[in-house]
């Protein structure tokens, strides 16, 4: 069994915790996030720490204790810190590039793809085979990643396609004579 909960999640200087029932709202300097509480925890703010605690000993409030400790602390990095994801790009003439406010990526179709990038998340190419995904939320920052990710999935005989920074492809032999 996880003891996740048992960790107060620590708040960083000019980050600002404010529970109102069962809203909990976070304020530091890349912006403002917000999640509602489950009622099968209490959660209790001081000045330095948030602590999470189980309603009660049942399973289910004892799951939760910690995923909502969990998702506060994204929440506490994501308004702190945030988020980054970094896609690659293989292959001749695979390349990205932005275009105003849309992520255009050439992928060996007879086809541009243009990707329109969502509000709060910010899509930067810094090479025409690097696209690095950064935001607040870390689910939605995962979700652009993955979105961008299925237009070309890498296959396993030559690699090519996008891939994350940290994915490795499992790499196949090709056909034998």
């Amino acid at each position: 069994m996880s003891r996740v909960g048992k960790h107060a999640v620590s708040l960083p200087s000019g980050v600002q915790c404010q529970i109102s029932g069962e809203n909990l709202t976070l304020k530091g300097k890349l912006g403002q996030l917000s999640m509602v509480l489950s009622p099968l925890v209490n959660v209790k703010a001081s000045e330095s720490e948030i602590t999470v605690t189980p309603t009660s000993e049942s399973k289910e409030s004892r799951m939760m204790w910690g995923t909502a400790r969990n998702l506060l602390a994204n929440l506490v990095k994501g308004v702190s810190v945030g988020f980054e994801r970094k896609l690659e790009i293989n292959g001749v003439g695979y390349r990205a590039a932005m275009q105003a406010s849309d992520l255009v990526l050439q992928l060996g179709y007879s086809h541009e793809i243009r990707y329109p990038v969502p509000q709060g998340i910010k899509i930067t190419c810094e090479k025409p085979t690097s696209i690095l995904v950064e935001g607040m939320d870390k689910q939605r920052v995962g979700q652009v990643a993955a979105e961008i990710r299925s237009y070309r999935k890498p296959e396993p005989y030559k690699g090519k396609g996008i891939r994350f920074e940290d994915e490795y492809v499992v790499r196949k032999e090709g056909k034998k004579k």
